[in-house]
C-alpha cells in the first residue's frame, strides 16, 4: 500500500518496450495509474491486444488501471525522400509540394501531407520541421508549391512533423481517421479519449458526440498544443473532462520561452473549472537511454506537481526506452518528494461561489471541515466520480477514498490527484449501512485504524448520479466499525 501515499498520478505510454511478458505488471507495481495507447503508431488490432493485456495485468496485481486512447489528429508531415533523408544548408531553396502527385523528395523539394497548406501560409511565415530542428521561411506560394528558404543547416528525413510558427493552420482537429478510431476505442472499452490539436469547444463536443454514438462513456481529454487552443482555452476546458498540457507541438508553435508560463496558465484554468489536468511530453526524456533522470528533469516534474497537476505523463520513456520500469519508479519518487516538500494550503477565498449543485456544496463543506478539525481521511460514496473530483480540486492534506461499485468510474478516478478508488457494492444498503460497510473495507485494507476520524459523504438516495447531499463525521471504533460524531 506504499503507492497510496503518492497523490500525483502517473500516465505511461505503451509500446514495444512494454510488450515483453511481465513488464506491465512491473509498471503497475512501480506506480502507473493509467496507460496511454498512442493511436499515431501501430495498428488498431495491436492497440486492442495491449488493452486486453492491461486488463489482465491489472487484475493480477489488484489495481485500478485506466486506459487512454490518444487520437493522431491532423498531424502535418512531410512525405518521404528517395534516399530516406537529405542534408540542407542555410540559404538553400527548398520547396514543399502540396500534391498527391508529388515526386519522392530530394535536396530541392518534398511533398507534404496537408494539401491545404498553400492557402494557410504567406511570404515571411516560418515553418518548423522535426520539432523545430529545421526551419524554413516562406518566400512565395506558387499554386500547390510553397517556395521556402532554409534558415539553418541540418538533416531532414522521412515523415517529419511540420508546424507553422505562431499557429494559424485552418485544418480541423478530427480527421476521418480519428472518427473511425473513436469507434474502435469505444469497442476496446477505453476509459479516456484524447483529442489531438483541438482548436475550440466544438472539436471536443464533436468527439464526445461520436464517442456516445458508439456507446462509450469515456472521459474526453483535450490536448492543448496549438496557438488557437490557447486563444480558446476557457471554452475548451469547459467542454472537456480532462485537459492535457501537450508541451511538444505547443512549444514548437508558441516558442520555448513562453511554454513555462502557459503550462501554469493551463493548469490554473483546469483547476478553476474543476477539471483534471495532465502535464506531458519529455518529462524524463533522458531516461529513454539513461537509467537516471537529469536534475533539470527532476525539477521539471516537481514543479508540475507543485503547480497542482493531477498527473504527469511518460511517452517514449516507457514506450520505446531502455528502462521503462525505472522511469516510472523515478517519476513516482520525484512526485513523492515534491509532495513532501510542498505544504498544501487551501485558499477558500478562491473557491467557487453561487454553487448550484448540492454535491459541489458538500465537497466544499467537507474540505473546510477536514482542514479545521483534522481527519485521517475523506471517504466519498460515488456513482460517477463527480464528488471525489470536486473534493480533489481543494488539494487538502487528507487522502480521498472514493467508494464505487462501477469499474469504469473507478478507472477514470485513477487520474484524479489525491483520490484513491475502492471497490464496494452499496446496492440495497441504507446510507448508514453503506458507511459502515465501506469503512470496514478500508480498515481491512490497512488504510484506516481504530480511533481514526473521517469525513464521510453520500446521498440519501443510493445508486443515484449527482445525489451527494449528506456529510457525516465518523470515528473508527475498536472493532473497526464507524460510529457517528456528528452529521451535517
Amino acid at each position: 500500500m506504499t503507492d497510496r501515499l503518492r497523490r500525483t498520478k502517473i500516465l505511461a505510454t505503451l509500446g514495444p518496450a512494454t510488450d515483453a511478458p511481465g513488464v506491465l505488471e512491473a509498471l503497475f507495481r512501480a506506480g502507473v495509474n493509467v496507460v496511454r495507447l498512442n493511436f499515431s503508431h501501430g495498428d488498431p488490432s495491436g492497440q486492442a491486444r495491449r488493452a486486453a493485456e492491461v486488463r489482465i495485468a491489472a487484475q493480477k496485481v489488484g489495481l485500478e488501471i485506466g486506459i487512454l486512447a490518444d487520437l493522431p489528429g491532423p498531424k502535418i508531415r512531410i512525405e518521404r525522400f528517395a534516399e530516406g533523408k537529405v542534408s540542407l544548408k542555410a540559404g538553400d531553396r527548398f520547396d514543399l509540394v502540396a500534391s498527391n502527385d508529388a515526386p519522392p523528395g530530394d535536396a530541392s523539394q518534398v511533398g507534404v501531407s496537408y494539401l491545404g497548406l498553400p492557402g494557410d501560409v504567406k511570404a515571411g511565415d516560418v515553418l518548423l520541421l522535426d520539432d523545430g530542428l529545421m526551419q524554413l521561411q516562406v518566400a512565395e506560394v506558387q499554386g500547390e508549391r510553397i517556395v521556402t528558404t532554409v534558415l539553418n543547416d541540418g538533416v531532414l528525413s522521412d515523415r517529419k512533423g511540420l508546424n507553422k510558427q505562431g499557429g494559424g493552420l485552418s485544418l480541423g482537429a478530427l480527421t476521418e481517421r480519428d472518427r473511425e478510431l473513436i469507434g474502435i476505442a469505444a469497442k476496446i472499452g477505453v476509459d479516456f479519449i484524447a483529442v489531438s490539436f483541438c482548436r475550440n469547444a466544438e472539436d471536443m463536443n464533436e468527439a464526445r458526440r461520436i464517442a456516445r454514438e458508439h456507446g462509450s462513456d469515456a472521459a474526453l481529454v483535450s490536448k492543448i498544443e496549438r496557438t488557437e487552443a490557447i486563444e480558446n482555452l476557457v471554452e475548451i476546458v469547459e467542454a472537456s473532462d480532462v485537459v492535457m498540457v501537450a508541451r511538444g507541438d505547443l512549444g514548437v508553435e508558441i516558442g520555448d520561452a513562453e511554454l513555462p508560463g502557459l503550462q501554469k496558465k493551463i493548469i490554473k484554468e483546469a483547476l478553476a473549472q474543476n477539471k483534471v489536468v495532465i502535464t506531458a511530453t519529455q518529462m524524463l526524456q533522458s531516461m529513454v537511454e539513461s537509467p537516471l533522470p537529469t536534475r533539470a528533469e527532476v525539477l521539471d516534474v516537481a514543479n508540475a506537481v507543485i503547480d497542482g497537476t493531477d498527473a504527469v505523463m511518460l511517452s517514449a520513456e516507457t514506450a520505446a526506452g531502455a528502462y521503462p520500469v525505472r522511469a516510472v519508479e523515478a517519476m513516482a519518487r520525484i512526485c513523492l518528494g515534491a509532495e513532501r516538500q510542498f505544504q498544501t494550503e487551501t485558499d477558500y477565498g478562491k473557491a467557487q461561489r453561487n454553487l448550484e449543485r448540492a454535491d459541489q456544496a458538500i465537497a466544499m463543506a467537507t474540505m473546510f471541515l477536514s482542514e479545521h478539525i483534522g481527519v485521517r481521511a475523506i471517504v466519498a460514496m460515488t456513482e460517477s466520480g463527480g464528488t471525489p473530483r470536486f473534493l480533489s480540486r481543494f488539494r487538502a492534506s487528507a487522502p480521498i477514498y472514493a467508494i464505487s461499485r462501477h469499474d469504469g468510474a473507478r478507472r477514470q478516478m485513477a487520474l484524479m490527484r489525491d483520490v484513491f478508488a475502492i471497490n464496494f457494492d452499496s446496492r440495497g444498503l441504507t446510507p448508514r449501512e453503506a458507511a459502515r460497510g465501506s469503512i470496514r473495507v478500508l480498515v481491512d485494507a490497512g488504510l484506516l485504524a481504530a480511533g481514526d476520524r473521517v469525513v464521510f459523504t453520500s446521498g440519501e438516495h443510493m445508486e443515484t448520479h449527482g445525489a451527494t447531499n449528506t456529510l457525516r463525521l465518523l470515528e473508527v471504533g475498536p472493532d473497526g466499525r464507524a460510529s457517528g460524531l456528528g452529521e451535517l
